[in-house]
Parts: structure tokens; C-alpha cells; sequence
């Protein structure tokens, strides 16, 4: 049997990258999102959807039966499901802070305990997909970085947690990556690209960088691909930056 991941959101954005990642390198992929959408463009032999929301426990029990129907195993699991948006802290209601925190740092939750539950004692990989906003604040961002700033606190506690039973836990922090998600949020009122994402992003670019570029999903796609693999034994309990030296640590 090839080896088996999960990744929620794993069909559009930089989760379609992550699971275009590991099926190149020989992983059955078992993709959790609310739409099928995408899937089928991506590899129809390596690639299995199930339709869930991550804000439901239930619904990551049964992300993780399906995988292990499929295949017999569960090697790692990646909570990528994830949305931004920015808003002053006065515009933020109840509704808004619902969503944010139950998509981004419920779903991540659910989906840890999940794979803590179906993995074996051979060990694993969790990996969660933070940001950047996880290590610092910025304005008319706070419910975004909270939830993000909550899932590298998640990382490290597991990480402690779950490494005597050979699971490995870590964090990406990718800084701004061009999706057609950031792209929807940047245009919304209170971004910080006053109306312009491209000229925003073309702007970050030059001042923030250190190598004059922004990381591509498939960056991420990388990265969580070696940390799931067992080339990785040492790498847990670390938020990884992925930002080209905006957040040199």
C-alpha cells in the first residue's frame, strides 16, 4: 500500500498544490473539503474526496475512516482548510469571529485529534498550514492572527504531546502567497491593498522580501511533503516561515 495523507481544503488554492505534492511523490491523497470541485483535474487514481466541514468533529472521524478504507493506513495528515480576511475590531460580530475561529483553528484542532486517534505506533506527521500572521500582529487583522497565533500554540503543545508516539507536528508560516482566495480577501474593504491586491503584493514584494519574490503554493506543497516524510525524523514543534526573509528568525 502507498503511503496516505489527508489534507483538508486540498482542492483549490494552496491546498490543491500541497495534494498535487504528495501524489508526485507516490502518496495516495485523501482530500476533505466542502466541493468536489477541482479534484477531478488533479490524479483520479491517486486522489480520493470526501465531502466534509471542518468546523465538525464528526466529519474528521469519518475524513480519517475514509482514508484508511482506501489504503489501510494513515501517514500524515495536513490541516490546511483556511480563511483570511481583515476587518477593524469594531466591524467584527459574532458571526465573523465564528467563522474565522472555527474553520482555521477548530478545524486544525479537530483534525490533530483525529490523526492523534488513527495513527498508529509507527508515528506520522501532522502538519498545519499557519501564516506568517501567527508570529505578528498587523492591523485590522487581530481575529485572523488570533486564530493563526492559536494554531502554532497547537503545533508546539502537540508536538510535546504526540512525539513519544513517533508523531511529528509542525507548522508552515507562509507570508502572502497569490491565490484567488488572498486575492478575494485583498480586494475587500479594510485590506491593506486599498483597493489594489496587485499593486499591493507587486509593492510587498520589493520592500519586505529579501530575494525579491514571493513563495508559490508549491513551496508549501514542498515542504510539507519532506516534513511527512521519513527523510524527517528531528523537525517537530517548529513553526516554519516560508516568506523569502520577510520574517528573518
Amino acid at each position: 500500500m502507498s503511503a496516505t495523507v489527508i489534507v483538508t481544503g486540498g482542492n483549490r488554492g494552496i491546498g490543491r498544490s500541497i495534494t498535487e505534492a504528495f501524489v508526485k511523490a507516490g502518496y495516495t491523497v485523501v482530500v476533505g473539503a466542502r466541493t468536489e470541485q477541482y479534484i477531478q483535474a488533479i490524479d483520479p487514481k491517486h486522489v480520493i474526496f470526501h465531502a466534509m466541514d471542518v468546523r465538525d468533529e464528526t466529519s474528521h472521524i469519518a475524513l480519517a475512516k475514509t482514508a484508511i478504507a482506501a489504503t489501510g493506513r494513515l501517514d500524515a495528515w495536513v490541516n490546511n482548510a483556511g480563511i483570511s480576511g481583515w476587518k477593524p475590531i469594531n466591524e467584527i460580530d459574532e458571526t465573523f469571529f465564528d467563522e474565522l475561529m472555527g474553520i482555521n483553528l477548530k478545524g486544525a484542532f479537530w483534525g490533530c485529534k483525529a490523526a492523534a486517534q488513527f495513527m498508529t505506533d509507527a508515528g506520522g506527521s501532522i502538519v498545519n498550514i499557519s501564516s506568517i500572521a501567527g508570529k505578528r500582529g498587523s492591523a485590522n487583522n487581530a481575529m485572523y492572527c488570533a486564530t493563526k497565533f492559536g494554531m502554532n500554540g497547537l503545533t508546539q503543545s502537540l508536538a510535546k504531546e504526540l512525539g513519544p508516539r513517533g508523531i511529528r507536528v509542525n507548522a508552515l508560516c507562509p507570508v502572502l502567497i497569490k491565490t484567488a482566495g488572498l486575492m478575494e480577501a485583498l480586494a475587500a474593504p479594510y485590506s491593506p491593498a486599498d483597493g489594489d491586491p496587485d499593486r499591493f503584493l507587486s509593492e510587498f514584494q520589493r520592500t519586505n522580501t529579501a530575494t525579491g519574490k514571493l513563495p508559490r503554493a508549491e513551496d508549501v506543497g514542498s515542504l510539507a511533503v519532506y516534513l511527512s516524510s521519513p527523510e524527517n525524523s528531528a523537525i517537530t514543534g517548529q513553526c516554519i516561515n516560508l516568506d523569502c526573509g520577510v520574517f528573518p528568525q
